[in-house]
């Protein structure tokens, strides 16, 4: 039985299907995206979405959704669903749905009257195209299958309208057509594995309505182009692919291609197996380098989230290669950074005060997992680049000061992973002595230390150990209080009272400046104040401006996005410090937690963990369908935890 399996009392009820989304991807970037009913509630979901940098850098929906209809004795049936303005559903193809599972690929399996046909879809790895697998499973009489495209040309932050630019045009290519909306665009290629009608009928459907958007207090409305419909009979027993793609492809090759595709993928039959899956598709390859996307449908690829998910991605899953791939696109990317060079290198963000510490980390990682010896010789001149880089305070906001500790300023423009703004002010001005930034110092002075020592740099190590022994004492003296938890940020000589769960990355981190019962007390504060089932909070509920709920136009979620939220990347540190803490002891209490995160393979996109979560009950997901971080750390503790076992 599929993991992943709903029936038909559950797939005819939208209030239960349209909030759950399928997500495909393929190495360049490109992805399918829409609800388990194949009605699209985003103006980001759609059928075939690509990237296109000649463009303008941005994804871009070619093809929005492609409807099905069963014709028998002349009688149509439509499978498809679309909203449209007033929240009107036509047409209402959900109802002929009695199966859906997302065990190897997306399986919709349709009954009308005597009629049963099985959809599969699935990406090609290497190319921009989407194949879906029509199978007639049963058929009393003879069957006519049509297929009719809505088309979009537009960037998935825009929205299209009827319009006379768009055109019409299109050439016959084998088993299909080839058409291009506006100029710039590639071409599209929608063909079929057999021999079929084309029928040139050209028309505008007019105001759908998605949903989502509208939730999320953006425009809602669009319409689509639809240039006509490919027709074929289709025999009880025979399966049929469709292609849409930027390039030409060999029909007669496309059944084999999907069987082979098919049998690639592995089966989200289990927890793990959903993850495995989910974090993949954080791959991109582009110009000859390896990026991880932070998140899904709308993130491109930021240094920070590359760092932090990268062990979880690769690592926890015994990819020792694929890591290697991403940190040589990373390092170069590190390296013009470090020299002041112009980069062409898609990694965004890479100067926020944190980045550079976090890959110490990344590569922290990489040595437990290999050698201290491998990582050293693979990754040692990068490494001392960067301390050289931070501790000659050599970056424009990373400054260490005579305490050992690293000073920010990030009163004007927001500089730590909180980095939510509203009219261009931080939300959160966390400035001065940030917490997590300290830690992180610290934890990546002693790694490059106690490798550089082990390897033949016993001075330079000595150098990196005295700054920490000052930083060590300066971290616990600044940030420790009467009450045994850790401030949030110091600025100056006021300290941030707020609970925030940064400080448990203090606790985490191999290398920490707390003893075990200052560990302790953090991680009871923390469990206490900020843990839920969906990760940690951002915000505790007793401190002042408690926000948990993720909801409504960009100006009222960006107040809440760190002012209460739960996000499940942090629960990774979380359960790292508290396992730290509580050694055997504590294994089973990581283990119940991680029910909550399996809850949510069947929620939101299917297989994957959304951005965050509302901080209240019932912690409903929000945000990015599929979020690297999290999926990321979810995997690293769940090895962590079989290494326990």
């Amino acid at each position: 039985m599929s993991y992943l399996r709903f029936e038909k009392t559950f797939m005819t009820n939208l209030e239960e299907t349209l909030p759950r989304e399928i997500l495909r991807t393929n190495r360049s970037g490109a992805y399918h995206c829409t609800t388990i009913v194949d009605c699209n509630t985003r103006k980001y979901h759609g059928l075939l979405v690509v990237p296109l940098p000649e463009l303008d850098g941005e994804n871009h929906v070619l093809i929005s959704s492609l409807d099905e209809t069963v014709i028998q004795h002349g009688a149509e049936f439509n499978l498809g669903c679309h909203q449209y303005w007033g929240y009107n559903f036509s047409p209402k193809g959900h109802k002929y749905i009695r199966e859906f599972n997302c065990d190897k690929v997306p399986t919709t399996i349709y009954r009308v009257g005597g009629v049963k046909l099985k959809k599969e879809k699935l990406f090609e790895h290497n190319q921009n195209r989407i194949l879906i697998r029509y199978t007639l499973l049963d058929a009393h009489s003879e069957t006519t299958l049509r297929l009719r495209p809505f088309l979009a040309f537009r960037s998935v932050r825009q929205f299209t309208h009827e319009n006379s630019n768009a055109s019409r045009e299109y050439r016959e290519v084998e088993n299909g057509i080839a058409t291009c909306m506006y100029p710039g665009y590639p071409e599209l290629f929608m063909q079929l594995s057999q021999e079929n009608r084309f029928v040139f009928q050209p028309d505008w459907y007019r105001r759908f309505e998605y949903s989502k958007e509208l939730e999320r207090g953006y425009e809602f409305n669009e319409d689509l182009y639809v240039p006509g419909y490919f027709e074929m009979t289709i025999k009880k027993g025979e399966s049929i692919v469709f292609a849409a793609g930027t390039n030409e492809a060999k029909t007669r090759g496309l059944k084999r291609t999907f069987t082979i595709e098919s049998n690639e993928r592995t089966p989200r039959d289990n927890f793990y197996h959903c993850l495995k899956n989910a974090a993949h598709q954080f791959h991109n390859k582009a110009g000859g380098h390896h990026y991880v996307l932070a998140g899904y449908p709308w993130f491109k690829c930021r240094a920070r989230d590359m760092f932090v998910s990268l062990p979880g991605l690769t690592l926890a899953l015994k990819e020792i290669s694929a890591f290697e791939s991403v940190m040589d696109t990373a390092s170069e990317a590190i390296h013009n950074f470090i020299k002041g060079m112009p980069s062409k290198l898609a990694v965004y963000e890479i100067e926020h005060p944190d980045v550079l510490p976090w890959a110490v980390w990344a590569i922290q990682q990489y040595a437990k997992a290999t050698s201290k010896e491998q990582a050293w010789n693979k990754y040692g001149k990068l490494l001392v680049e960067i301390m050289d880089f931070l501790r000659h305070n050599r970056h424009s906001n990373f400054f260490v000061h005579s305490n050992g500790l690293v000073h920010i300023n990030g009163k004007t423009k927001a500089a730590t992973w909180m980095n939510s703004t509203v009219d261009g002010v931080p939300v959160i001005p966390r400035s001065g002595y940030v917490v997590e930034i300290n830690a992180l110092w610290y934890n990546a002075l002693m790694f490059v230390a106690d490798l550089s020592a082990h390897y033949g740099k016993q001075d330079y190590a000595r150098r990196l150990e005295t700054i920490a022994a000052s930083a060590g004492k300066s971290f616990v003296r600044t940030f420790m209080n009467q009450y045994g938890w850790l401030y949030d940020y110091v600025d100056g000589d006021t300290p941030d009272w707020s609970v925030r769960p940064n400080q448990i990355l203090a606790c985490a981190f191999d290398y920490s400046p707390l003893d075990i019962r200052q560990k302790k007390s953090i991680v009871d504060i923390v469990t206490k104040e900020l843990l839920t089932p969906k990760g940690l909070r951002s915000l505790s509920p007793k401190s002042f401006g408690y926000n948990p709920n993720y909801v409504g136009p960009q100006r009222d979620r960006d107040y809440a996005y760190h002012q209460g939220t739960a996000w499940p990347w942090l629960a990774g540190f979380y359960f790292e410090a508290y396992l730290k803490v509580f050694k055997m002891s504590g294994l089973s209490f990581v283990e119940r937690q991680m029910i909550g995160y399996e809850d949510e393979m069947t929620s939101h996109c299917l297989g994957s963990l959304p951005e965050l979560f509302d901080g209240n009950p019932p912690f409903k997901g929000r945000g990015a369908v599929s979020f690297a971080m999290n999926v990321a750390e979810i995997l690293r503790i769940m090895k962590t935890v079989n290494e326990f076992e």
